[in-house]
């Protein structure tokens, strides 16, 4: 392995290749911040997928956004024409002749391949404990051995850079015309500008990680009941059945036709829309997942619903937060524990 101390301390382009969900790259921010601070006058670009793109948009840190598709997200195309179009991306990438080239995430295979591909001159990247050479990386390093999150796990890839120390917040930038749209959603659905916005984000991917809708139905009107606010109704759009992207629009519309008053459902069909919702909400109460991490790097307090994976990697970052876990499934949290946490952060 290359001596990273060897390293030129000046890069004049760095890409950062991100592949994951929208949690992943929201937690990626901090890292492209620290860079930027770093290294004022470089050109800072980054390889996102359809699906995320919007998490980073508005990034006064990010000068050029590479955005490919991946084929499950695309079922109305051939895999042909989307692998070629990738292809094209690629090549643009290539063209620019990136100094450095930060694979985010863990050790994957089709992760190294695409830093091959990037035509970066140093490519940093994770390998598994135990693994060899890998002629894709020329920088590699081996994940850490101790629990890190994700946002400091990410930001360990830039020691060959020389950059240590803590992470900042996470950073989200919501857009002024989508902000203001939720706003005149919410004044004509009835709800006065001085009362307080709860947010309920009520999907997640993994059904371990879903709480049932009933509990949603009654933890809102344990609200109503106590304090008054305006409960915000998000959800991942799209109907359950479909197989390609499983939506919430069954669940939302029986929370929302449970109670009274009614909840002001806010369908959000593009992450910024969904960004613009919770940024105007005082609290969010949501399950683990993208929304989850797009409400920490918009500063709000939040109270998440756990369920199987690790809160150690993926806890809020940088917010104040409650999680409430017990053992692997959100169904076991209790309406009153997730009550009197949102009581706590409401108080404080």
């Amino acid at each position: 392995m290359k001596d990273i101390h060897s390293l030129k301390s000046g890069y004049s382009k760095i890409l950062f290749v991100r592949r994951d969900n929208i949690g992943d790259l929201v937690c990626t921010t901090p890292s492209i911040h620290a860079v930027r601070e770093k290294y004022h006058d470089a050109k800072i670009g980054i390889l996102v997928n359809t699906y995320n793109a919007d998490a980073i948009s508005n990034n006064p840190d990010i000068d050029e956004v590479y955005i490919y598709e991946k084929a499950k997200h695309a079922p109305d195309k051939s895999k042909l024409s989307v692998w070629l179009n990738n292809l094209r991306i690629l090549q643009k990438i290539r063209k620019e002749r990136y100094d450095v080239a930060i694979g985010c995430g863990a050790y994957s295979p089709r992760l190294a391949r695409y830093m091959l591909l990037t035509g970066a001159k140093m490519r940093i990247g994770y390998l598994k404990r135990g693994m060899g050479k890998l002629k894709l990386y020329n920088i590699p390093l081996y994940e850490p051995e101790k629990k890190l999150h994700e946002v400091e796990k990410t930001f360990n890839l830039l020691t060959p850079l020389g950059i240590n120390g803590k992470p900042s917040e996470l950073r989200i930038f919501p857009e002024t015309t989508e902000v203001n749209k939720v706003k005149d959603f919410l004044s004509l659905s009835g709800f006065l500008k001085e009362k307080p916005v709860i947010a309920f984000h009520i999907s997640s991917r993994r059904p371990e990680n879903r709480w049932p809708v009933q509990r949603f139905v009654e933890l809102a009107n344990l609200i109503s009941s106590n304090y008054a606010a305006a409960i915000l109704l998000l959800w991942s759009p799209g109907s359950e059945k479909n197989v390609y992207h499983p939506g919430d629009d069954e669940k939302a519309e029986i929370i929302k036709n449970s109670l009274k008053p009614k909840p002001a459902a806010y369908k959000t069909t593009h992450i910024r829309e969904l960004i613009a919702a919770l940024s105007v909400s005082r609290l969010v109460v949501c399950c683990d997942g993208g929304a989850m991490h797009i409400a920490a790097a918009l500063g709000k307090p939040i109270v998440t619903i756990w369920g199987s994976t690790s809160s150690d990697n993926w806890a809020p970052w940088g917010t104040r937060h409650i999680v409430l876990k017990k053992d692997r499934n959100a169904a076991d949290i209790s309406v009153e524990d997730t009550f009197t946490a949102v009581s706590k952060l409401l108080k404080q």
